[in-house]
């Protein structure tokens, strides 16, 4: 039963990832690095303020960066405010010599580390946290209107880098569909910094002008402004799938002193989505002789890797990769290519043995020299190359036999020989790199195990212990962790994996109803096999809070595992992630639990997990009696040429018909909620009206919400939103009134949305 302590435990586990620390303390190490990469700093959440640790790595130790009792009475002598030692009020510092400074009181504080006194100090401004510094800091690249400028870091001087820009056709921007311009809105951020990448000795600076100016252009009415006024009209350049005119990026490099454009004499990018120097899909060589940059055409079936001269901007191709379906620098669509340029080679990353594999070419022939890794495991990202002993350290996925999914640290010679694992456990590992590279930061956790975080060298010895995740007030809670589980997809043949979250205050001898919390790919996982991925937290853990057994499922056509594995999406998103395999998983699980009950039956999913949520209802209706659906991409003719076209193809219309669930809204049989949001710049909420409105046609009872002003993730209304889908769940699969409870609003850091909603 969902009680109000029910709905009070969701609510604290919502609030979870928008207020770390609250009730997991140590289970993330955000390094501020100093002296070139060979210490940093980073301050852990203690529950009631944050504490300030200095690492020295080369020298084994972990301590307080200062004595944080005398800093707190010294600052109380100087402020004459009351200073908790424990509840420091500041978030950040800057450790500069034998003092440490930072911001507390709308004043600017020094506090000598020798003597612990504390004194107002003169601030200088970080600068425009708009702009992209230079390395040497002396310069930055800021954008006015439609061009690129140059900053002075000493006088404030300003020049022009670009002076022809205009509107759809400027420089260093990314593509509108992507732009998130009602989130900028809502927190009053003009633009987000130009993509431009600084050369490594600071003299030029890599960007492309984006060609928007045949786009198709949208449009989305606001019906009450911030100003209370008359609705505004907002018009977003964004291109559907089969769409003639796509973002176009014409790479160019500005030369900062000499003030000269040297554009790219080779085709202009396709990006429909993402700068590819956001991307870094285009970077400088090492020794700033080159610039390297990915292209594919529209049908993705091919990947080439080519170098631009930024001297003449004459362009050559280093090597080329076809396939038969997409040929991809990494299953996951936005995380950075697995490619690394040597001196005189090429780490390239393919799937062409089946599996996602490192291969080593000549730099300047692209002839193959032969394939570094092999086997029934995939590569997940190159950390270091140390080239002197002929040794190239990744993580990889697959070497676990537990979990196929836990990322493994290992090495291997150039040559393919020596294969080692450096971290040699059965825990998934996620390694954080400082510039030096003379170490590694190593979490270390699973679903279920909390992280251990540990700097590490390069043969995996540890240097020094960082924290141990605290998850005393998680438990207190009622949270259980969630339990892994591995069973047979619909062919019954094939693994799947996925994990089951029990209720609060599970009893055995009860039933209770279930909730499928859905994401169906393909460009990312729905489960992280690490603990407490925060987006899993947004949803899974909260329901689970309610009463639900809740269950997320990675089927196959999602990242991670063999190319066979991915490509079952290919041509397939009407699929959603492998629906057949979530009910298959269902029907394994209930068999021995028989507290599933399996007639009580809900799905619940975000974007790609709203289209799935309604196509599972759509598609198997004996199996799911109900779903919340939020932000919906219900139709593929009408959403994003990049997402679509990758997964679907470029040219299939065929496919593209048949994941749009506004053509079988007919079918719809159980208890339907959609929630979209009016300003939503992601998956227009067109998606959701349409699917409303063949619905209402076919005389299917359904609960529609269109949230005023929210854009994609309902940032400012997270918690009426999620409540109103949990209402709707505890109503329509247990038969139980809501308790009449009402969660305060949340406020997110905008630091944390790349976090949470990347």
């Amino acid at each position: 039963m969902s009680t109000t302590q029910n709905y009070q435990a969701a609510e604290q586990l919502l609030r979870r990832p928008a207020r770390p620390g609250e009730l997991v303390t140590g289970d993330k190490v955000r390094p501020q690095w100093i002296d070139a990469g060979a210490r940093f700093w980073y301050s852990v959440n203690n529950g009631v303020g944050r504490r300030f640790v200095l690492v020295d790595p080369a020298a084994g130790t972990r301590e307080p960066a200062f004595d944080h009792t005398l800093l707190a009475t010294a600052l109380t002598a100087a402020s004459g405010q009351q200073v908790d030692p424990e509840a420091l009020p500041f978030t950040a510092v800057e450790l500069v010599g034998e003092a440490v400074e930072f911001v507390a009181f709308d004043a600017y504080w020094r506090c000598r580390l020798a003597d612990y006194t504390c004194e107002h100090a003169e601030f200088t401004p970080p600068g425009n946290p708009l702009d992209v510094p230079s390395p040497d800091g002396k310069l930055a690249v800021s954008q006015r209107g439609h061009d690129l400028w140059a900053v002075s870091a000493a006088d404030g001087r300003e020049w022009a880098l670009t002076t022809d820009g205009e509107a759809s056709y400027a420089y260093g921007t990314s593509p509108e569909c992507l732009g998130n311009g009602t989130l900028l809105r809502k927190f009053g951020v003009p633009y987000l910094p130009p993509a431009v990448a600084w050369s490594p000795d600071s003299t030029k600076v890599l960007t492309h002008r984006t060609d928007e100016r045949g786009v198709r252009q949208t449009h989305l009415l606001e019906a009450r402004p911030a100003d209370g006024g008359a609705p505004l009209l907002h018009t977003q350049r964004y291109a559907y799938a089969g769409d003639e005119n796509l973002p176009m990026a014409e790479l160019v490099v500005l030369d900062v002193a000499e003030g000269t454009v040297i554009r790219s004499q080779g085709e202009p990018l396709l990006t429909p989505m993402l700068s590819p120097v956001t991307g870094t899909w285009a970077w400088w060589a090492a020794d700033g002789s080159a610039v390297y940059y990915l292209a594919q055409p529209r049908d993705r079936h091919t990947l080439s890797l080519h170098r631009l001269d930024p001297a003449t901007g004459e362009v050559t191709v280093v090597l080329s990769e076809t396939g038969e379906t997409r040929v991809e620098p990494n299953q996951w669509n936005y995380e950075p290519p697995i490619v690394r340029v040597l001196a005189d080679e090429v780490l390239w990353y393919s799937q062409r043995d089946g599996w996602g594999h490192l291969y080593r070419y000549d730099l300047r022939t692209g002839a193959l020299l032969g394939q570094v890794t092999s086997g029934q495991w995939a590569v997940r990202r190159i950390l270091h190359v140390d080239e002197a002993e002929r040794v190239v350290y990744f993580t990889a996925s697959g070497l676990v036999a537990e979990d196929p999914y836990r990322r493994t640290v290992c090495r291997v010679g150039l040559d393919g020989t020596g294969l080692a694992k450096v971290t040699d456990d059965d825990l998934d590992h996620i390694v954080t790199l400082p510039g030096t590279m003379e170490y590694f930061i190593d979490s270390a956790s699973t679903v279920d195990t909390p992280p251990v975080t540990r700097v590490r060298d390069w043969t995996g010895r540890v240097l020094v212990e960082l924290e141990h995740a605290d998850i005393s007030k998680l438990t207190a809670t009622g949270w259980t962790p969630p339990e892994r589980f591995r069973v047979k997809a619909a062919d019954g043949v094939t693994d799947i994996y996925g994990v089951l979250y029990h209720p609060r205050g599970f009893d055995p001898a009860r039933r209770y109803a279930v909730v499928d919390n859905i994401y169906p790919g393909p460009q990312t996982n729905r489960v992280d096999p690490g603990f407490d991925p925060g987006g899993m937290g947004l949803d899974a853990e909260p329901l689970a809070a309610l009463g639900f057994v809740v269950v997320a499922v990675d089927g196959r056509g999602t990242p991670g595992r063999s190319k066979a594995f991915h490509d079952a999406s290919y041509g397939h998103l009407a699929d959603a992630g492998c629906l057949a395999d979530h009910v298959a998983a269902l029907r394994q699980l209930a068999e021995t639990r028989p507290w599933m009950d399996l007639d009580r039956v809900g799905a619940f999913g975000h974007s790609g997990g709203g289209f799935a949520t309604v196509r599972a209802m759509l598609d198997f209706p004996e199996v799911y009696k109900a779903g919340v659906a939020l932000s919906g991409s219900h139709e593929a003719r009408s959403f994003s040429l990049d997402f679509v076209e990758a997964y679907d193809g470029a040219d299939n219309p065929t496919a593209w018909a048949r994941a749009s669930n506004v053509d079988l809204a007919d079918r719809l049989a159980g208890k339907l909620l959609l929630v979209h949001g009016e300003m939503d710049d992601r998956v227009h909420p067109d998606h959701t009206l349409r699917l409303a409105d063949r619905l209402i046609a076919a005389d299917k009872d359904f609960e529609l919400l269109i949230v005023p002003g929210a854009e994609h993730t309902f940032i400012d209304c997270l918690a009426y939103v999620r409540k109103r889908g949990w209402d709707f769940l505890v109503r329509e699969l247990t038969g139980i009134q809501p308790p009449a409870y009402r969660p305060a609003p949340i406020t997110i850091d905008p630091a944390l949305l790349g976090e949470l909603f990347a």
